[in-house]
């Protein structure tokens, strides 16, 4: 029986809009996910990594989620992200989660602790079992310091609650091995903004962006191009959005693209410690490269 997998195409992993008291701004949340569906996103991530979701009390990513849920109304599918590096306790956060208005969960690999692969097969394959949604990988060494790596990856493909992966790791060589090796009803999302398109000319089906909070229009053209086989129109964007999808991660993320967000007034250039807003000197770049190729 063939997996269903709904992730497919532009994701959205979500900023968190906050107020200048740093309370969260669910307003502007409200209106961030209308103007990303209105401009062609395919589904949204709900407390992935770009939401600073480790700065949020259990109350707040509750609503957090709600507001999401309800401002979609249904538009498009909804990933919510549930990983740790606590495998008992996030299989007991996936049983007293609701899930209403939740399509699938992305959880990233265990970070800190640095499992093996053994360990991380063993994690994942606890972590589907439990799900009553879909489950959406999630390699990014850069930041938990170990990698899923691809034969662990196309292992793990074979579980029918695990739909895709999410690969972040930059490493071309392990992306097209998996995607030489993976069952044909497996999905490779880019996880990486600046090669979604070349990932998707070598067969991912999609990307989960952070690009797209600020500039969902070319973005998610960008990948709908690529989906239809139309390689030279989304090139011509690939390279129109290339400078800035390195600016944006110059100096954090999601400052860079709260720093964006906030000169075109959709949120307040406003992060929760330990984070804290890009320089002055990203700041402009940010702008100036936005207002002169993308506004």
């Amino acid at each position: 029986m063939m997996k269903k997998n709904p992730f497919i195409g532009t994701g959205v992993a979500l900023i968190t809009p906050f107020n200048d008291d740093y309370s969260v701004d669910y307003h502007s949340l409200r209106n961030i996910v209308d103007v990303i569906l209105q401009n062609g996103a395919d589904f949204l991530v709900a407390l992935g990594t770009t939401s600073e979701a480790p700065t949020m009390t259990a109350d707040e990513k509750a609503m957090v989620v709600k507001t999401i849920v309800d401002a979609a109304g249904a538009r498009c599918p909804i990933l919510l992200g549930m990983g740790g590096n606590n495998t008992a306790a996030l299989l007991e956060s996936i049983k007293n989660q609701d899930f209403t208005g939740i399509d699938g969960i992305l959880s990233v690999v265990p970070y800190y602790n640095k499992p093996n692969q053994r360990g991380m097969k063993a994690h994942f394959t606890a972590v589907a079992d439990a799900s009553p949604v879909p489950v959406v990988l999630y390699n990014v060494p850069g930041r938990v310091g170990v990698n899923l790596q691809a034969a662990t990856t196309v292992e793990l493909a074979h579980h029918p609650n695990i739909v895709a992966v999410k690969e972040a790791s930059g490493n071309i060589q392990q992306i097209m091995e998996i995607l030489r090796d993976k069952p044909y009803d497996f999905t490779v999302l880019s996880g990486d903004d600046g090669i979604t398109q070349p990932m998707m000319a070598l067969g991912a089906k999609g990307v989960i962006s952070v690009a797209a909070n600020g500039y969902p229009k070319p973005f998610c053209k960008m990948v709908h191009e690529m989906l239809e086989g139309n390689e030279k129109e989304a090139l011509a964007l690939h390279y129109k959005m290339l400078r800035m999808n390195g600016l944006i991660f110059a100096d954090g993320n999601p400052a860079g693209i709260k720093a964006l967000m906030a000169h075109n007034g959709l949120c307040r250039n406003v992060l929760r410690l330990p984070l804290v807003p890009v320089n002055d000197n990203i700041r402009q770049e940010i702008e100036n490269e936005y207002d002169n190729n993308l506004k």
